[in-house]
């Protein structure tokens, strides 16, 4: 079984690239919560956190999307 940080290394690898747009899809698709605030915390820690407006605006988005309770469920 993989690492759960494996995505949020992965896509901390996009954007270092500078393909933010790639990074910004990888995030709107994100496994869980967990690896959305793995790439945070990677983020800051590469003083990458702040470069990109847009970029944090999708992680702290797709991170209040899965975190809140979800309205009904499937049957």
């Amino acid at each position: 079984m993989s690492k759960g940080n494996d995505w949020a290394t992965k896509v901390l690898t996009l954007v270092k690239a500078g393909n933010t747009d790639a990074a910004i899809a990888q995030i709107k698709v994100a496994p869980t919560v967990k690896d959305l605030k793995a790439l945070k915390t990677l983020m800051i820690v590469g003083k990458l956190g702040g470069r990109w407006r847009l970029l944090d605006e999708a992680i702290d988005d797709n991170l209040a999307l899965l975190s809140a309770p979800r309205l009904h469920r499937a049957p």
